[in-house]
């Protein structure tokens, strides 16, 4: 095989002769390739959203929902539906019987709209019990205490510290009377600041005691979930079976294909969480590479326009010796700077993009992380290589084998 760069200047020669024509050309190369990048970045920096969030509220919980669910999917209660069938005293027996729960707290939430003076504010409400401060990992007082009995309906209030902060200012709010709904609290703490956990924004939220948020803000007697934390050291698996049989225990259940409530550890509604990201993320990055196939087929359709536009050129240069593969590698190396040249911008478009998601998700105060997987670089090359081969392959072969004498008579 005879080979100069003769050729590769010939080729460069005749891409700038058409600029447009040829960055219109690797223009779906560049789509392709940064959509898959971006794609499988954001899907990286979404899970690792996910595992920071349930590593912020604690590897030694786990959490009780109402309703059922299989091994693999989740609680019905995660859909959305309204499930009755749990309710404090379960919550209460599974503090006092399973010897390796810490703790056991409960919570309902709402919608409010909390009010002091003259300023309001939206925000929501969380029911729970005196020992949420004991349940939860990284929740702390600033100011002030944390409502101490259960089984009164006290009209008392913890805030968020983004809610203290816009209601009150430089005020001092311990001891005032807020509003929420239209029903007078008094404030008794302020949280410290501690930001999303768990997909909720911990700061903007008005904490009170579960009965009064049960019975005066939402008219209920159930729950909307639970959260119990394990000793250290324990057999999780083993305190979820002790949980569960509790739970069978006090709503008579003997099956437990018949459950009506879903325990699950952090850990496994993180792995949980993990596959569902994961199958959906090579899932929209195999759809973004149906791009590239388009792509690729756009190169060859341009090529093959470039191998009729050059008919007679290429016949003139078979008349005066050119070889089939010379005229071959003419168009083959034409495609190759094409896709690489595509492949090259749609990686770099990829990785800034990725880089700007990122910086807007932590702006907006999600503990997001920067991941550019090695696997959607090796996907685009891989792909770019491919695409170059395959559809370079065919109008070069097309043009090679043409006949010198026809091609010197085409019009």
């Amino acid at each position: 095989m005879r080979f100069d760069f003769s050729t590769c200047r010939q080729t460069i020669k005749a891409l700038k002769t058409n600029k447009m024509r040829s960055f219109l050309t690797s223009l779906g190369i560049v789509i392709g390739i940064s959509s898959v990048i971006i794609i499988m970045s954001g899907g990286a920096g979404a899970q690792s959203l996910i595992t920071n969030q349930i590593q912020g509220i604690g590897g030694d919980l786990l959490g009780i929902l109402p309703g059922a669910s299989d091994d693999e999917g989740p609680p019905a209660a995660v859909m959305g539906i309204n499930i009755t069938t749990l309710v404090y005293d379960d919550v209460k027996a599974i503090d006092d019987r399973v010897e390796e729960v810490v703790a056991a707290s409960a919570y309902v939430r709402g919608i409010a709209v909390a009010s002091w003076q003259n300023k309001t504010k939206d925000t929501s409400f969380l029911g729970t019990t005196a020992n949420y401060m004991e349940v939860e990992g990284g929740a702390e007082l600033s100011s002030g205490n944390f409502f101490s009995v259960d089984t009164k309906e006290e009209r008392v209030a913890v805030l968020g510290s983004l809610v203290a902060d816009e209601l009150f200012g430089n005020v001092n709010p311990i001891g005032e009377r807020v509003k929420i709904n239209k029903e007078s609290f008094r404030v008794v703490g302020v949280m410290k600041e501690r930001g999303l956990v768990g997909f909720q924004n911990q700061d903007d939220q008005i904490f009170i005691p579960l009965f009064t948020a049960q019975k005066i803000m939402l008219g209920i007697n159930y729950l909307s979930f639970a959260r119990a934390k394990v000793a250290e050291g324990s057999d999780v698996e083993y305190v979820i079976d002790q949980v569960s049989n509790v739970l069978r225990d006090r709503h008579g259940i003997a099956d437990p294909s018949q459950d009506d409530f879903s325990v699950r550890s952090s850990e496994e509604t993180l792995n949980t969480l993990a596959d569902i990201t994961d199958a959906l993320n090579y899932f929209l990055g195999a759809v973004a590479a149906i791009s590239l196939l388009v792509g690729g087929i756009g190169i060859m359709n341009i090529m093959l326009v470039s191998v009729n536009e050059s008919t007679r050129e290429i016949g003139l240069r078979k008349a005066v010796g050119a070889r089939r593969i010379d005229i071959s590698l003419h168009f083959l190396i034409q495609t190759i700077i094409l896709t690489t040249l595509g492949g090259l911008i749609g990686i770099i478009s990829g990785v800034s993009i990725s880089f700007l998601i990122s910086v807007v998700a932590i702006a907006l105060g999600y503990d997001w992380e920067f991941i550019i997987p090695i696997s959607s670089i090796v996907l685009s090359i891989s792909f770019t290589l491919v695409v170059a081969l395959t559809f370079g392959w065919y109008p070069a072969q097309k043009a090679a084998k043409l006949d010198p004498i026809d091609a010197l008579r085409y019009e």
